[in-house]
């Protein structure tokens, strides 16, 4: 073997053995949560026998098919009247503007005490609008909901009981889906998101762990959002990074898998992808901030290693890359070594690395819909495909952190698509990018020819794991360059190629 290919070897199984590492965490939180499954936060308790003011926020922009929606629904929670606030947080530049001030004056007339509250200047994005209106707020709790969240009326009744254990410092929902069933994409998501609430948030939170709120769908008990210092605007992951100063201030997090706070999921790729990779890039912002104190603070080891893998966990999206590249060099020259010798090492690697993904979502899928979670299974495998197409986009999203690249909040169109047959594509900001889905495609015919190598071979084995990556990238990039072109391009917004 020469030196360039015992390099590449080398560098093929470290990254394998990282990623594996991160696929068996996923085992163990699936563990953490089944171990704690009776460690779940009480529903029906009573309201405080003296109700508390509470301020609701909702921060907006350019969100002109469902500002109306929010603002109607937010109105309908169950509240006495004259403790209710809500601050509509609009930084809009469009036709926004005028339905959101419309729906506030509507609702004024009635003897709502909603305000209406315009930046022209928006600094801090979303952290500095939620900033604005909380030095403002006559609530001691706030809630906040962005503008694609049709908050449920029973909201406040079940949130606020569990603000009696004065360490409570916000209570956070479980998303919902109004659109699950609209496509593909939109159920792939869902069963996402699924994930990330049911054993995610619901495993850390039963194993004392800390846990985030999630930027909407949660009530913060404002004396708590001041201990933690604030809204800072330095991450673009604002909620992320408030989450883990709280805690670490001492603050306890409580999540209600039972609450569930519909919301609308991106129903066109590009939008999808400016979602995942605000979340990515933030996520590792808050890493490099945060992760260096809590690792020192005089919490838990089980807190210091679990808050580790989860802030650390995007770097696996550049792993992802390298992998993919060196998939091919090193599958040739161990093919060329005996190809028996390969699946044996494979096979286990990608076992932890890649049905840890399976196990994790089917086990979500099964404590959700415990009589139907049998006929989700077939989305699994293009749920991994679409989590590898990602690798591109969020990797670049982990160099921009990690290079202090500044860029602006970009916010995740919505349509007020609710249901099958709605339309999206002639309406405004549908987003344009061609250079990342030109890659992505590259990269899924390089798996293709890799895919018909190993079948000429007999390379049979390596098969499935091949064609996960080659679904993945051609899915993610075929279908971002043929939606965006279905679309209004006059009105199309260019995102960052």
């Amino acid at each position: 073997m020469t030196p360039f290919e015992t390099l590449i070897l080398a560098s093929y199984f470290f990254v394998l053995t990282i990623l594996a590492v991160y696929g068996w965490h996923r085992y163990y939180l699936v563990y953490v949560y089944m171990k704690n499954k009776d460690s779940v936060p009480r529903e029906g308790l009573p309201l405080p026998s003296t109700l508390p003011p509470v301020t609701v926020q909702l921060p907006i922009f350019n969100e002109m098919y469902v500002v109306d929606r929010l603002v109607d629904a937010t109105c309908r929670i169950d509240y006495p009247r004259d403790l209710l606030e809500i601050q509509v947080l609009d930084d809009s530049t469009d036709e926004t503007r005028a339905i959101a001030e419309l729906a506030v004056r509507r609702f004024a007339a009635q003897g709502f005490d909603i305000k209406y509250m315009h930046r022209t200047d928006r600094t801090g994005y979303k952290a500095g609008a939620l900033e604005k209106g909380l030095a403002v707020a006559k609530g001691e709790f706030v809630a906040i909901f962005d503008a694609d969240f049709v908050p449920p009326v029973d909201f406040l009744k079940r949130t606020l009981p569990h603000f009696r254990d004065s360490k409570v410092g916000m209570v956070q929902a479980r998303w919902g889906h109004i659109n699950r069933e609209y496509s593909l994409l939109t159920r792939i998501q869902s069963i996402l998101l699924d994930g990330h609430f049911v054993l995610e948030h619901g495993g850390r939170n039963r194993a004392g762990c800390f846990f985030n709120f999630n930027g909407t769908a949660g009530i913060w008990r404002k004396e708590a959002i001041y201990a933690g210092g604030g809204w800072q605007h330095d991450t673009l992951t604002e909620d992320l990074d408030l989450s883990y100063r709280t805690q670490l201030a001492g603050w306890r997090f409580v999540f209600l898998p039972t609450l569930v706070s519909p919301a609308e999921v991106p129903v066109e790729m590009n939008s999808f992808k400016s979602q995942q990779h605000r979340w990515a890039k933030g996520s590792i912002q808050t890493c490099m901030k945060n992760l260096p104190q809590i690792l020192a603070a005089p919490i838990p080891t089980h807190q210091k290693v679990e808050a580790f893998f989860h802030l650390t966990a995007n770097f696996n999206y550049l792993l992802m890359i390298v992998l993919s590249v060196l998939m091919f060099p090193a599958m040739y020259v161990r093919y060329n070594m005996g190809w028996t010798e390969m699946l044996l090492i494979d096979v286990p690697f990608f076992f932890a690395a890649t049905f840890s993904v399976a196990n994790f979502y089917m086990v979500c899928q099964r404590e959700l819909y415990p009589e139907t979670w049998t006929t989700r299974l077939k989305y699994v495998p293009i749920l991994m495909a679409i989590g590898i197409g990602l690798a591109v986009n969020n990797a670049r999203a982990v160099i921009e952190a990690l290079i202090g690249k500044q860029t602006e909040f970009a916010r995740t169109p919505k349509y007020g698509v609710e249901r099958e047959g709605d339309e999206w594509a002639s309406k405004k900001y549908t987003q344009v990018a061609l250079t990342q889905p030109l890659i992505e495609v590259g990269l899924g015919l390089y798996f293709t020819g890799t895919v018909f190598y190993a079948l000429s071979n007999g390379i049979y084995g390596s098969l499935p794991f091949l064609m996960l990556f080659q679904v993945g990238f051609l899915y993610t990039g075929l279908l971002s360059l043929v939606q965006q072109f279905t679309g209004d391009t006059t009105v199309a917004e260019t995102a960052n190629s």
